[in-house]
């Protein structure tokens, strides 16, 4: 039979089974796994940030729309709770917001805040984490000095200084419309250190690499040679530190909302519902408070152990 009279449907399916048989292969796929807690961990997280996304699709009110809201559903008690409203899975806060819609786009904004200024810190850090290690000297020393000067001080207590800053800088009707730029930039500037003390570590050694020696005699300049050589070779402890800083950066939004410097309560995070119901725990509207709080816990638990796993994998001493 010739190559030509070969039905071309029969060798189809070959393709995702060999793609899946290289995935099984692939010891970062083989690692995740074989670990049980770490993929239930994977399915949280995944769950949870779709959920986050497609808020706009699966939730059954704005809670952004004011006239969505009624102010006589407010702290209706959960579906499955005595006294509890069939239209309110999770019951209302004290606006008469369905909670269900409140927490999918307070997780939503979480999660955006959260990566843009992991995104935010990670460049900057890199950035000159990759200048401190390949050009060294003054600059180097320089670089490190005011990295030190601000590992002196909490993340949270430097995100609280650059939204104070920000917030006194800009006029009061422009302080809700700018919340969430200003907290993306406070939380990313204070996150930057740790990338750039580990980068710097790693260029050290990746710079008195034979591949950077012969890429120095061919000619190329060192802004090509930290870009297109080095930077790929650092970029695996970078992930490590940029899943774990997700969560501390949800944690720090949740805690400047919940201290009244983050977002108001028109557009309620995570922090901020947490904030609102906390007046509302002791008066016995125990789920404005709780549900926030579970979904900020599980959601912080499952980033955690995805970035203990991803630290693990990376790790050559371990293999």
């Amino acid at each position: 039979m010739s190559r030509t009279d070969v039905d071309p449907s029969k060798s189809a399916p070959e393709l995702p089974l060999s793609l899946i048989g290289r995935l099984r292969d692939n010891d970062l796929v083989a690692s995740f796994l074989s670990s049980k807690t770490t993929v239930a961990a994977g399915l949280i997280a995944l769950i949870l940030v779709a959920a986050g996304l497609a808020a706009p699709l699966i939730a059954p009110t704005d809670p952004f729309n004011p006239a969505a809201n009624f102010l006589m559903d407010s702290l209706t008690p959960p579906r499955f709770v005595a006294g509890g409203d069939p239209r309110f899975l999770l019951g209302t806060d004290d606006q008469g917001r369905d909670l269900w819609s409140a927490i999918l786009y307070g997780l939503r904004i979480s999660l955006m805040i959260g990566i843009l200024s992991v995104m935010l810190g990670g460049a900057i850090g890199v950035a000159l984490g990759l200048v401190a290690g390949y050009a060294g000297g003054w600059i180097d020393s320089l670089i490190m000095r005011v990295a030190d000067v601000q590992l002196t001080f909490p993340a949270i207590l430097i995100a609280l200084l650059l939204d104070g800053v920000a917030h006194a800088i800009l006029q009061k009707p422009n302080r809700e419309e700018t919340a969430f730029l200003v907290l993306v930039v406070a939380i990313g500037l204070s996150f930057w250190v740790q990338y750039a003390r580990t980068v710097r570590g790693s260029t050290l050694v990746e710079k008195n690499r034979d591949y950077v020696h012969a890429a120095r005699l061919i000619g190329l300049s060192p802004a090509r040679i930290v870009v297109r050589h080095i930077l790929p070779n650092v970029m695996g402890p970078v992930l490590v530190i940029a899943t774990i800083n997700l969560a501390i950066a949800v944690i720090t939004e949740a805690t400047l909302s919940f201290l009244g410097v983050g977002l108001p309560a028109t557009e309620p995070s995570l922090g901020t519902l947490i904030r609102i119901g906390q007046n509302y725990l002791f008066s016995g509207e125990w789920w404005i408070v709780a549900f926030p709080s579970l979904a900020l816990a599980t959601l912080v638990l499952s980033v955690n152990l995805l970035g203990d796993w991803l630290r693990d994998a990376l790790n050559p001493r371990l293999k």
